[in-house]
């Protein structure tokens, strides 16, 4: 015991002697971790919590990367307690965690989110597993430029660490074009920033087409597979560009893409609606002739 408050002592003193915006401290091993989890806001706003795991020996805790604020370390009563704060070379922060029989909860505000132009956008590294969630408000999500409709999820979770370019609207502005062959009608839902027109809808080349006016902004098409269905190639002025592609239930697909010019795109699909035969109601009056006397031989009771 005598040992142990010793050993505290020495901790206390080492954090007292390092001031805490030039200090380079990392004493004793990494932390365990339970949780690593980052909630954002529709402002803009990112939570980050840590949950660190009892240890019987002082540990360090690293932080994100980035301008951190409202820094506050607790127990899992939510009483404050003692910590050592330490930034290396690059401004990266640390915490040194003190031995607890308890759990130690980590919380901040990571101060790394930029609004350009109705988009957010962040870029998020760690070295461990770590989740992101969203407001129940926020559905569509661009990560490291692929689609997720988030749809009942709450957000997405980076197995194993690593970086993750993180975007959303802040106002998601959309718009329904109807599609209507023969006895069939269509919505395809567009969201996007970019002004569009000339919006077309081509059966027998099994293709979507319509201008883009601005450059450099997502272009979201949702639509029905059965309406045009896949594999898709997209054109941007009869040049070939990437898309990401995200499946939703019910034969739903959406198609992401970011032009990097203005012009016409084309969404050319490998399967399209069926052009009504005209000799499809022969067929069918034909099969009905056949069937009626086979018919005769049964009845409801």
């Amino acid at each position: 015991m005598n040992q142990k408050i010793i050993s505290t002592i020495i901790i206390f003193s080492l954090i007292a002697v390092i001031p805490t915006a030039y200090g380079q401290l990392t004493i004793g091993p990494e932390v365990k971790q339970e949780l690593i989890e980052l909630k954002i806001n529709p402002d803009g706003e990112i939570n980050v919590k840590h949950i660190v795991k009892a240890s019987n020996i002082p540990s360090t805790l690293y932080l994100f990367s980035g301008e951190i604020s409202n820094l506050v370390v607790t127990n899992e009563v939510e009483v404050e307690i003692q910590s050592g704060i330490g930034n290396d070379e690059k401004g990266n922060m640390s915490i040194m965690v003190l031995p607890s029989q308890q759990n130690t909860i980590v919380k901040y505000n990571l101060e790394n989110m930029i609004l350009n132009d109705n988009l957010f956008k962040t870029e998020i590294s760690y070295n461990e597993k770590f989740s992101v969630i969203f407001d129940e408000s926020i559905n569509l999500i661009f990560v490291n430029d692929n689609i997720i409709f988030l749809d009942n999820k709450k957000g997405i979770s980076v197995n194993g660490g690593g970086n993750a370019k993180i975007e959303f609207y802040s106002n998601e502005s959309k718009m329904i074009k109807e599609v209507v062959w023969e006895e069939n009608k269509f919505d395809v839902e567009i969201i996007t920033d970019s002004e569009i027109q000339s919006f077309n809808f081509n059966q027998p080349e099994k293709s979507l087409s319509f201008q883009v006016n601005d450059e450099n902004k997502f272009v979201t098409i949702t639509m029905s597979e059965e309406l045009l269905g896949g594999p898709y190639v997209i054109l941007l002025d009869d040049e070939q560009i990437k898309y990401t592609k995200f499946v939703r239930d019910g034969g739903i697909v959406s198609l992401n893409l970011k032009p990097e010019t203005t012009g016409q795109v084309t969404i050319i699909g490998t399967t399209v609606i069926p052009e009504f035969s005209m000799f499809i109601p022969l067929i069918m009056g034909f099969m009905i002739i056949l069937t009626v006397p086979a018919m005769r031989k049964f009845s409801l009771r």
